[in-house]
């Protein structure tokens, strides 16, 4: 696939990802996706099979008032299946709490799917926001 069908690709996930439709996130990945995220964040960081993704996206859209993350794109840098993405997030918890974090986020893409994912994110806000008391 050309880099700008890759990128297209990513762009429709995040819109996926950012409606909450945890169905419709995981059409979007091939079976043996993999998705890393940065840290040492509890029940967050280190690698997921697809079914852990599946789980850790279930329990953030369990957390938030409008069900999901909403992910926006700021910059893109494609190469070959690889899609590289600055991105903002926003989202209000449950908890009263406001998730607004900044990304670097690594895609690869397989047969115009989301294969492998590594999130790099400031993980204190994320902690300080999803996890501490």
């Amino acid at each position: 696939m050309s880099t700008e069908k890759n990128k297209q690709v990513v762009t429709e996930f995040m819109e996926v990802f950012s409606s909450g439709d945890v169905d419709a996130i995981m059409e979007r990945m091939t079976d043996d996706a993999t998705w890393w995220v940065a840290g040492n964040i509890p029940g967050i960081s280190g690698t997921k099979d697809k079914a852990g993704f599946r789980e850790m996206v279930s329990g953030i859209a369990d957390s938030t008032t409008g069900g999901a993350i909403r992910l926006t794109p700021l910059a893109f840098t494609a190469e070959g299946d690889r899609v590289a993405v600055e991105t903002e997030s926003y989202t209000e918890l449950k908890n009263g709490r406001v998730y607004n974090n900044l990304y670097h986020f690594l895609f690869t893409v397989r047969d115009g799917r989301i294969s492998s994912v590594k999130e790099y994110l400031d993980t204190e806000h994320t902690t300080a926001v999803f996890v501490a008391p």
